[in-house]
């Protein structure tokens, strides 16, 4: 943790702290800044670490788990029954006012949005002004070193070589009649372990009207079989089994057949367009050195899909932060499911996946995108037509 820097952060914010807050791993967020995830200490009491502006840090940890953040600097306070909870707490914001905590106004970013709604009013109490921590977390918790920038290229190289697998899979199975949603989505699992990949899910394997389902996955008891004249769509994230790593993710279309029904031709080259949008506006505004929230992002993209006719079938955000989970807590490409007003900054990583669901079937299109100071770049291959899988 960068004590210093961040002290420097809140005094540009005009903030007299940032509070991490965690009880039994609620905060994700606060746990990873803090370094307990680096560590074997066991904490199942509320702990609590404040930055202040200016000074020392200062820590409350409960008695049987003292030690839990000795590895940080600062006072440490200690706590044991409920009401020396309180003195404690009063004691560790003294002073504070305006303090950054993972809360978001209204759960406007739920990622944010981490700390318990009593939490907040005990603090309240105390005097303090909760203040979103939002653009803090994508600073100090989102952002990419060289390291984990490699760790993202070699999954993302990895997951396209899976993908590259599994459409020949379905090209040399098609014609066996024994090919399922579910075998093939087993056969890109054992991939996985044979790349050292790991995910936090199984990877979509979706097919016709399944397809039109953006969150569908096969299992053993509900699945369907994979025949000619059909779209697949696949969809895989990953990271490499490592500390340091962060996720890729991507998702691709196919066409079991020779050609395609000029519906899907359309489909997808309406969802290629509104992917390609968000894409260069993302480009054009870090090269020119003009800020952009995620929610221009998702616009961009949505524009084209609602001038092609398509509004109400684009039913989620354009794209998410990657981050150590597939669902970083960075900005999103979002102004639909909720209004990112965060802008991308350098070091970021994130994905733009456009999907069209009709009832008959759906398309989406992901790619993985990241930023530096002067520019913005698609970290993958694009999918450019149907993979034809016949």
């Amino acid at each position: 943790m960068d004590i210093a820097s961040i002290q420097e952060a809140l005094r540009d914010r005009k903030l007299d702290g940032w509070l991490l807050y965690d009880f039994h791993g609620s905060n994700p967020i606060a746990r990873r800044i803090a370094g307990l995830n680096d560590t074997d200490k066991l904490t199942t009491r509320r702990w609590y670490y404040l930055i202040p502006a200016c000074g020392e840090p200062r820590m409350l940890v409960h008695d049987i788990e003292r030690h839990s953040l000795s590895h940080l600097p600062g006072e440490r306070l200690i706590y044991a029954r409920y009401d020396t909870l309180n003195t404690g707490l009063k004691s560790l914001v003294r002073d504070m006012h305006r303090v950054a905590i993972e809360y978001s106004p209204d759960c406007a970013i739920p990622y944010v949005s981490r700390v318990d709604a009593g939490t907040i009013d005990h603090l309240r109490r105390l005097g303090i002004s909760p203040v979103s921590s939002g653009d803090l977390i994508q600073e100090f918790e989102a952002i990419w070193d060289a390291n984990t920038l490699d760790s993202h290229r070699t999954a993302s190289a990895l997951l396209y070589e899976v993908k590259d697998r599994t459409f020949a899979f379905i090209r040399n199975q098609l014609s066996s009649g024994t090919l399922t949603e579910y075998n093939v989505q087993r056969q890109m699992a054992e991939w996985f372990d044979e790349l050292n990949l790991v995910s936090d899910c199984s990877p979509v394997v979706a097919v016709q009207e399944n397809s039109g389902n953006p969150h569908y996955l096969p299992t053993s008891a509900s699945h369907r079989a994979i025949e000619s004249e059909q779209v697949v769509l696949i969809d895989l994230w990953g990271k490499l089994n490592r500390s340091d790593s962060v996720y890729a993710d991507i998702t691709w279309v196919g066409y079991t057949g020779m050609t395609p029904h000029p519906k899907v031709s359309e489909i997808f080259g309406v969802a290629r367009a509104a992917r390609d949008a968000a894409v260069d506006l993302v480009v054009e505004r870090v090269e020119a050195h003009h800020p952009i929230a995620g929610w221009e992002v998702d616009k961009a993209a949505r524009t084209v899909i609602t001038d092609a006719g398509f509004g109400d079938r684009f039913i989620h955000r354009t794209g998410h932060n990657l981050g150590e989970e597939v669902h970083g807590n960075g900005a999103h490409m979002d102004d639909y499911e909720t209004h990112d007003e965060r802008r991308l900054i350098a070091g970021s990583g994130f994905t733009i996946e456009p999907g069209i669901y009709l009832e008959e079937f759906g398309v989406r299109t992901e790619i993985n995108m990241y930023v530096s100071q002067d520019r913005a770049s698609v970290t993958g291959p694009r999918q450019t037509e149907l993979t034809l899988l016949a």
